[in-house]
């Protein structure tokens, strides 16, 4: 049976960036959500005081991780 635990792999600085990594996942197969809380867009700048979370299944997790790290490896 497959765990529905959610967990936060990372936080971001804006909800661009969490966007961004969660395409990658979702072309991968790993279903991602972006949570942030700004007041639905209205307070932007909260983004910076909360941070944006990108959140996956537990089971998820170290395999997003890994594939998050590779395509870190290939911006630098």
């Amino acid at each position: 049976m497959k765990s529905e635990k959610l967990v936060t792999i990372k936080k971001y600085m804006n909800v661009f960036d969490a966007e961004v990594d969660k395409t990658l996942l979702d072309s991968i197969g790993i279903k991602s959500m972006v949570s942030s809380d700004d007041y639905g867009g209205m307070q932007p700048a909260l983004q910076f005081s909360n941070g944006v979370r990108l959140i996956v299944r537990e089971e998820d997790a170290d395999r997003a991780l890994i594939e998050l790290s590779k395509e870190q490896d290939i911006e630098e």
